[in-house]
């Protein structure tokens, strides 16, 4: 909350009963229209207001339907600020804002939520993977006969789920920095289990500074105690950061053995497996020599070498969710079930189609260079790599080697590719394009890969310009894809066989 600002009015779900609530930010992703049902819903006079206009955000509009909610759209107005009891931020606004400095109490839909919310919380964030941890973890809950609510910067708000929430029932929340950011102050974040997963250079067209957007992910464990699990990336200076600064008890995980409380990946005939020396019972026992306590079950397998997302990465990632799973009480043997049949989220690796040898997979999510990296090392067969978009003020200098792991780079007109041109020309790589619209793309791509190869979008930067956001993105690009090879299935995957 900012400095000078009243305390929040909400102390009870019987308090919103004729408050004037703002509504700053409807926006496509759920959390405004999720917040203007429920502050309306539960009698209070909602103005919704935001800078796109009534085409743009139809959507959301028609999904309010008839409620009688007064609509600011193309601008803001400082009266619907100043007069009211509550706004609610949508986490894209810039804090320094004249309409927010003139707001008595500023919350989110995150922090209403955690106000009146009883049940257990796991809270993901980090830059890459979350939404896979996050998903992979509710999903492990559910399979073992859990009953469990998802939501947060994974486009569901929790506040659509405020009525279903119970100490019975864990809640998992992907949050992103700008939502923790939001909470600073507010003291409503309390996870039982926090998880950070990869920590990569994102948002610098919105942060000063690495260290300044990391410090937003360190508030996710900020209210943490001993009674309490922070898990952290062991392969990452940041992970050894957060463990070393969290007041929770700490989980380790990555990509070998490392002698820590947590969890690794192993390898074993059949392939790449997560392993795991977390003693459900909390007693501490003696290390052996190969890395984990003597006890004839441990360690315990939590993540199987088959799984079907592809690459080390996404393993990764599910080792992360075995050990949120893990510190909630989940049997290991259920854990590792669960992650073996965990299906993928869309938009993250996410496969939809195959023709004439060829698969398809849609990572529309990648929106930094270095998850470009990640999905290239995914795969030991030839990859068509549709990539670029719009600038972040990110550096591609870093990872501009994992280019030359594509067999084929069709590129999409942005100024992030106008970024990666240059580096590509340095290494002697061609390209195609770029294409100012995916369906030249996606015809170049299948006119191009070889039979055994594989097509994936990963662009590596924001999808402003071309499209509404990176998930618009990943749809029209499956879009393409099916209408280009033929009619979808129910599923929504390519009829054409090989």
């Amino acid at each position: 909350m900012s400095k000078g600002k009243k305390s929040t009015p909400l102390h009870s779900l019987g308090d919103i009963q004729g408050l004037k609530v703002t509504i700053m930010g409807l926006g496509l992703h759920g959390g405004g229209l999720a917040s203007a049902k429920f502050f309306y819903d539960r009698g209070a006079a909602v103005t919704v207001t935001d800078l796109r206009d009534e085409a743009t955000l139809k959507p959301s509009i028609d999904a309010l339907g008839c409620r009688n909610i007064r609509y600011v759209l193309g601008r803001h107005e400082l009266a619907d600020f100043s007069g009211a009891d509550i706004v609610i931020k949508n986490p894209a606004v810039r804090k320094a804002s004249i309409y927010l400095d003139a707001a008595r109490c500023i919350e989110s839909d995150i922090s209403v939520f955690l106000r009146f919310s009883a049940s257990p919380l796991v809270a993901v964030t980090g830059t890459k993977g979350k939404s896979t941890t996050a998903s992979a973890i509710h999903h492990g809950f559910v399979a073992s006969g859990i009953k469990a609510l998802l939501g947060g910067n994974i486009t569901v708000s929790p506040l659509s789920f405020l009525d279903e929430a119970c100490p019975g029932r864990p809640v998992v929340l992907e949050l992103s920095s700008w939502q923790l950011a939001d909470m600073k102050g507010l003291g409503v974040l309390k996870p039982k289990v926090a998880v950070l997963t990869a920590i990569m250079p994102d948002h610098m067209n919105y942060y000063h500074s690495m260290d300044e957007y990391v410090a937003d992910k360190r508030l996710v464990y900020a209210d943490q105690d001993a009674n309490d699990f922070t898990i952290c990336d062991n392969d990452s200076d940041w992970g050894r950061s957060f463990a070393a600064e969290s007041h929770a008890k700490i989980l380790m995980y990555g990509g070998i053995a490392h002698g820590k409380t947590g969890g690794w990946l192993d390898s074993a005939p059949g392939g790449l497996h997560g392993l795991s020396n977390v003693d459900p019972t909390g007693s501490s026992e003696a290390w052996c020599a190969k890395g984990w306590p003597a006890r004839s079950d441990w360690p315990a397998e939590i993540v199987p070498s088959n799984i079907r997302l592809p690459g080390p990465p996404m393993k990764k990632n599910l080792l992360a969710a075995g050990l949120a799973l893990q510190a909630m009480g989940v049997d290991p043997v259920q854990i590792s079930s669960a992650m073996g049949s965990f299906p993928g989220i869309e938009h993250r690796m996410e496969w939809f189609a195959e023709a004439n040898g060829i698969q398809w997979y849609n990572d529309s999510a990648a929106t930094v260079p270095q998850a470009v990296s990640a999905a290239l090392d995914s795969f030991d067969v030839p990859v068509t790599l549709i990539t670029g978009g719009t600038d972040k003020n990110l550096d591609f200098e870093p990872v501009k080697a994992a280019y030359l792991k594509a067999d084929q780079i069709i590129l999409l007109e942005g100024t992030g590719t106008d970024k990666l041109i240059p580096l590509l020309k340095e290494q002697q790589l061609s390209w195609h394009g770029p294409y100012g619209d995916l369906v030249s793309a996606v015809k170049k791509a299948n006119e191009i890969t070889k039979p055994g190869s594989v097509v994936i979008l990963s662009p590596g930067c924001a999808s402003f310009g071309m499209f509404l956001h990176e998930f618009d993105r990943g749809r029209k690009f499956k879009e393409c894809v099916l209408s280009t090879l033929g009619k979808a299935d129910d599923h929504g995957r390519s009829e054409i066989g090989d």
